[in-house]
């Protein structure tokens, strides 16, 4: 068996179940522990053995032809198509007809997925899907499994008969691209790939792979999941500057430039970015990753949070299990709550996050006065203007201006 070496990444969605992280950047492109999400999963895959990528685009593709080029720099070979109008996974899948050579793997590009079981699915008998157990099956679609046969796959049931779900991790033959031309639209006016897997599983021909590994990153607070398992296995790197009194502990990553003041106490795993200046006098607890050109200022307290490039937190803030975008401004003393007074579980505009702690989801380029306070399970929009002393809670939408 010829061994498979390439790869189609679908990468052209916006994602808007991660507004407001996504109005400015696809959501492929959201950084997981410094990098996009898209490229953790390039380097699982080009270490499972895959040299070629066809990434599929849509919404906001430059940012992701500019960020990754021809792959060169990944030691890969990158090409690009584009689905400009989301008609679903088939359509998504047929765009690329004709630029794989042979068997390949397929993957949804918003989700982490380990190097070992990459390579295990691509031993696989072909057409295979891997599959995992979900705690919420019915946001999924839902398998049923006889051995390692699929048997049955529904989409997104209310009442899902198994926990397993379509993890969007495929390998398959030249032959799926006949059988995708062969489907029509669905009921929700799009070509599903679920329509030709129905086929396969019809025949009994449908292999599985449970994947162990998987995570899907569909919602804001799922960034903070990816962190917390991303950066367990973290290794020291400081290649900025640390000043006398200034305290180190466990796993931390220190970017170029980076200049981390004293008095500062930082807790591993951690990374922090390039050209950040961090303190005097700051704390920064576990599972954190400040990006690029951050400023985290005196007596700022940053615990499990997620600091997009150019965002200054500079004077008597605390940040508690957020995401916060790229851009953004703290006015002196602004802070954001993270957990309830019932410690129940935490609601993003009537979503559930699963998470006991869970602050808010900012977007880029958010401005707050001093003295505000953020409730737990906010999301601010992007481009939002705060007032001094005002109270946030709820949804805020794009460029809103919120006053006392």
């Amino acid at each position: 068996m010829e061994p498979v070496t390439e790869c189609i990444l679908l990468a052209a969605g916006e994602g808007k179940r991660m507004r407001p992280l996504t109005t400015s950047r696809p959501k492929v492109m959201i950084p997981l522990a410094n990098r996009p999400m898209l490229e953790h999963l390039i380097l699982a895959a080009h270490k499972a053995g895959i040299r070629r990528f066809i990434l599929v685009v849509g919404y906001g593709e430059q940012a992701v032809r500019e960020y990754f080029g021809d792959g060169s720099a990944l030691g890969v070979e990158i090409d690009y198509v584009v689905q400009r109008h989301q008609l679903g996974t088939a359509d998504a899948l047929r765009s690329a007809a004709g630029l794989v050579s042979g068997n390949f793997l397929m993957m949804n590009g918003d989700m982490i997925l380990g190097s070992d079981e990459i390579r295990a699915l691509c031993t696989m008998p072909e057409p295979a899907l891997g599959v995992s157990e979900a705690d919420h099956p019915e946001e999924y679609g839902v398998v049923l499994l006889e051995g390692d046969r699929v048997v049955s796959l529904e989409e997104k049931s209310k009442n899902p008969k198994s926990r397993m779900i379509n993890a969007g991790a495929y390998l398959f033959s030249l032959e799926i691209f006949e059988r995708i031309e062969a489907i029509g639209l669905s009921r929700r006016g799009e070509y599903e790939l679920t329509d030709a897997l129905m086929d396969y599983i019809n025949e009994g021909m449908l292999s599985a792979l449970t994947l162990h590994t998987w995570m899907d990153v569909g919602y804001p607070w799922d960034i903070l999941a990816a962190h917390e398992l991303l950066l367990t296995d973290l290794k020291e790197e400081i290649a900025g500057t640390v000043e006398e009194g200034a305290v180190i502990k466990g796993a931390v990553i220190i970017g170029e430039g980076t200049t981390i003041r004293a008095g500062s106490y930082i807790e591993g795993p951690c990374i922090i970015g390039k050209d950040c200046i961090i303190g005097p006098h700051a704390y920064i607890r576990p599972k954190t990753a400040i990006g690029d050109s951050c400023h985290i200022g005196h007596a700022v307290e940053i615990k499990n949070s997620v600091i997009l490039h150019g965002t200054k937190i500079p004077h008597f803030n605390y940040i508690g299990d957020s995401v916060i975008g790229s851009g953004c401004n703290f006015g002196a003393g602004t802070k954001i709550a993270n957990l309830r007074h019932d410690s129940g579980i935490v609601q993003v505009g009537g979503v559930l996050t699963g998470r006991k702690k869970f602050g808010a989801v900012i977007g880029d380029d958010v401005l707050f006065g001093i003295n505000c306070s953020v409730n737990t399970g906010s999301s601010i929009g992007s481009g939002c203007r705060i007032a001094p002393h005002s109270f946030v809670e709820g949804v805020c939408d794009d460029e809103t201006i919120v006053s006392r």
